[in-house]
């Protein structure tokens, strides 16, 4: 029996399906939780800064080596996806290389990464006070683990598995299939910036504003470096220095809010 379909079409179709089910099973599903929880906190009586959004907190308290179990079980499977995307990669003959995300160049990646996080890092807390005092914000809670000798470890890797999930996914990924589908990179780089922005919406419109502009510049950068490596770098000590720095200062600095 004939093709019904060019074998180009036959592409793109599978192209396309094979995007949507891997956005469907990760980010793009967090988009669609993140809006019905905002929704929830717009309902809500109350501001939105009277209310809180917990990033890292415990599965099992007062039970701390279940609550370590559950803590890595989340870890590795959030990072599913992006095997399923490796696996999608290497079938083209491309693999994770060709988002630049390999050990060629670590110390190149670690600097720029460094250097990317320092500049954003000042502007995205100010950016963050800022919506929160003007009541479009909730009060991000970093962290909220036991004191347990495990807690900053898992801090550690949850700030990883966040950085690597979200720009192997959102950027490389993401930007390699809408080019090979034909969208404009102004397209392109709009649907990144705005899928980015939608999964920390459960945040407030500040979480949703100031991640869509942040992912505006990781499109930019990465165009311009061709690498998902300094992108993971740099997310990966934003995080690190979010999750760290709260469970350092909450409750004994002033001018950093706490629930």
């Amino acid at each position: 029996m004939a093709d019904c379909f060019p074998q180009e079409a036959v592409s793109r179709r599978i192209l396309r399906s094979e995007t949507v089910l891997v956005l469907a099973l990760s980010l793009g599903a967090s988009g669609v939780s993140a809006l019905i929880s905002f929704v929830g906190s717009l309902t809500k009586p109350g501001g939105l800064k009277d209310q809180a959004a917990t990033l890292n907190s415990s599965y099992a308290p007062g039970r701390p080596w279940l609550d370590l179990a559950w803590q890595l079980f989340g870890i590795a499977t959030a990072l599913v996806p992006v095997a399923l995307v490796a696996h999608f990669l290497v079938r083209e003959g491309a693999g994770l290389r060709v988002i630049g995300f390999d050990r060629s160049r670590p110390g190149r990646d670690t600097v720029r990464g460094a250097v990317v996080a320092a500049c954003i890092g000042s502007a995205g807390l100010a950016f963050y006070l800022a919506a929160r005092a003007a009541g479009f914000n909730l009060t991000v809670v970093p962290e909220s683990l036991p004191d347990v000798w495990w807690k900053f470890p898992v801090l550690i890797l949850s700030a990883l598995q966040n950085s690597v999930l979200e720009e192997v996914i959102v950027v490389g990924y993401l930007l390699r299939r809408l080019g090979q589908l034909g969208w404009t990179p102004t397209a392109a780089l709009v649907a990144s910036s705005v899928l980015r922005g939608s999964y920390h919406l459960y945040q407030g419109i500040g979480g949703f504003i100031g991640n869509m502009v942040m992912g505006v510049v990781f499109v930019l950068l990465y165009r311009r470096w061709q690498r998902v490596g300094p992108l993971v770098a740099a997310h990966a000590l934003l995080d690190i220095g979010a999750f760290v720095g709260y469970a350092l200062l909450a409750g004994r600095v002033d001018w950093l809010p706490t629930p």
